[in-house]
């Protein structure tokens, strides 16, 4: 789960998009990456870390360009090194540069073709890289010197054709413009807005979510339709086409559940709003389950679990506390690679706070419960501040099945829920009790704020994959390459090409 920025101004564009990136930075964590288009000649800097370690003031003054595409990377498959951060980049044609939240699932299908075929040379692991030269060869086909926007939205189509999977993508084209586009079920977020700059006309920024463009001053225009790409040529005019025949709209829901900011809109949906409802609906099925509840407080898991958590405590009539103070020098602990980084880090993010605990029972809320780590030792935690009795509710179902469109939640081995019943998971996580969020309930605190959504990406809960192409095969071989240990053994080994691939470049296109 990534966040991506493109921008096309009549200013220099590397400070818009340094700051775009600290608001997307909750998207990933892992590395962080710009490119700029500056007459034609390209300007990059990528590597792993935040966006405030990647770039220093060196760095900044060389990302010079009025057009430019930004990236923070959460890793799902691959390994970590430097060259696996984005933007991406290939020669031909034009120059093409790409970012990319998501993931495809006919990668494999796709590296033979293109290497067999297409005669494209793959320098990664990563899927991005695929899509990119997926990209690159649909737009060479197009045989023109220099590209119009229905060159770029037959290339666009053209991926379509050929990739399947969830994935959100922004391209630059060197020289020319950037183009955003979205898979056709709508599985990953796009959004597009503009500004009236000093010279009264208009600039344009697409990015993975609404609270980027309020950052900058850009108002929403709207979201980027499921199929759909978006053009933005260097002159600054925009030009839009549903490249694929649209599937039916099925947006992540996992991203009101937590990955998105609460003041950010997708698809229409307000986040905040979609999360006090996710508050609301487990409260009341609380009360149906347990009307007589012991209840004395309620305590929410920071930071994504507190609108949840204080709409359910406003519900039931119960006390609001913050018991935990969190580091704020910690990451993300879900999207921390491997599962002992995430252990590991759970004391030095949470502290508790003793008094709101000692001698009384209290509700723990979280988002959801993914691996279990995080919500055992902060259940343990609260037992040390001296709880009488532990609680835990999650805004979300029990998760019981991998994604394969771009969470990192490729092994149901690494899922606490998978093959148990919610009774032996509040054994194993040491709660006195559990009660996790209905899917109805929480497809209906998402659709209440869109009723033209009625379905959503829901495959962690309900193993139902939308794009009919996953199967136990599939799945078998995903937790193979991409579990824990598979990626402790990626990082361990290395890969050579990638380490001969430079981190800060200067290209000229």
């Amino acid at each position: 789960m990534c966040g991506l920025v493109g921008v096309v101004t009549s200013d220099d564009v590397g400070v818009c998009l340094y700051d775009t990136l600290t608001v997307l930075q909750h998207r990933g964590q892992d590395a962080a990456g710009i490119m700029t288009s500056d007459h034609g000649k390209l300007n990059l800097r990528k590597d792993n870390g935040l966006v405030k370690d990647v770039f220093r003031t060196r760095h900044m003054r060389r990302l010079t360009g009025q057009m430019g595409i930004g990236h923070v990377r959460y890793p799902t498959a691959g390994s970590s090194s430097p060259a696996l951060a984005q933007p991406f980049y290939v020669n031909s044609p034009y120059g093409l540069s790409l970012t990319h939240n998501g993931n495809l699932t006919n990668t494999a299908e796709l590296s033979r073709e293109l290497f067999k075929e297409d005669l494209r040379h793959m320098n990664t692991d990563s899927d991005s890289e695929v899509l990119l030269n997926v990209f690159a060869h649909e737009l060479q086909r197009q045989g023109k010197m220099q590209p119009l926007p229905e060159d770029v939205f037959n290339a666009v189509a053209g991926v379509h054709r050929r990739c399947r999977g969830g994935y959100a993508a922004i391209v630059m084209l060197a020289g020319y413009g950037i183009v955003g586009f979205r898979d056709r079920n709508g599985i990953r977020p796009l959004v597009f807005g503009s500004r009236k700059n000093a010279d009264g006309k208009l600039d344009y920024m697409i990015a993975s979510e609404s609270v980027a463009l309020d950052s900058q001053g850009f108002q929403l225009e709207r979201d980027v339709a499921p199929g759909e790409a978006v053009y933005i040529d260097i002159d600054g005019h925009i030009h839009s086409r549903v490249c694929a025949d649209p599937g039916e709209h099925t947006p992540c829901i996992f991203e009101h559940v937590y990955f998105a900011r609460p003041d950010s809109l997708m698809d229409s949906i307000s986040v905040y709003k979609a999360r006090l409802r996710m508050g609301e609906k487990l409260a009341d099925k609380l009360k149906r389950l347990r009307p007589d509840h012991d209840i004395d407080v309620v305590i929410p898991i920071p930071d994504t679990s507190r609108t949840s958590a204080l709409e359910l405590a406003n519900r039931l009539g119960l006390k609001y506390r913050e018991g935990f103070v969190k580091n704020r020098y910690i990451g993300r602990t879900f999207i921390m690679p491997g599962q002992n980084q995430r252990r590991k880090s759970v004391r030095q993010k949470l502290n508790a706070i003793d008094l709101e605990f000692r001698g009384k029972n209290v509700l723990l809320v979280d988002d959801s419960i993914v691996r279990g780590t995080t919500c055992r030792q902060i259940i343990q935690m609260a037992r040390e501040a001296g709880a009488a009795k532990v609680y835990f509710a999650s805004a979300a179902p029990a998760i019981r099945y991998p994604n394969v469109y771009g969470i990192d939640m490729p092994a149901a081995s690494e899922l606490i829920a998978a093959g148990r019943t919610e009774k032996e998971v509040e054994e194993l996580i040491g709660a006195d009790w559990l009660i996790y969020q209905d899917l109805d309930d929480l497809i209906a605190a998402a659709s209440e704020g869109n009723p033209n959504i009625t379905r959503y990406e829901c495959s962690v809960f309900d193993g139902k994959y939308i794009t009919g192409d996953v199967d136990e095969v599939y799945l078998k071989r995903l937790e193979n390459t991409r579990n824990d240990a598979a990626k402790k053994a990626s990082k361990k080994n290395g890969n050579s090409k990638e380490q001969q691939v430079a981190a800060d470049l200067h290209i000229d296109a």
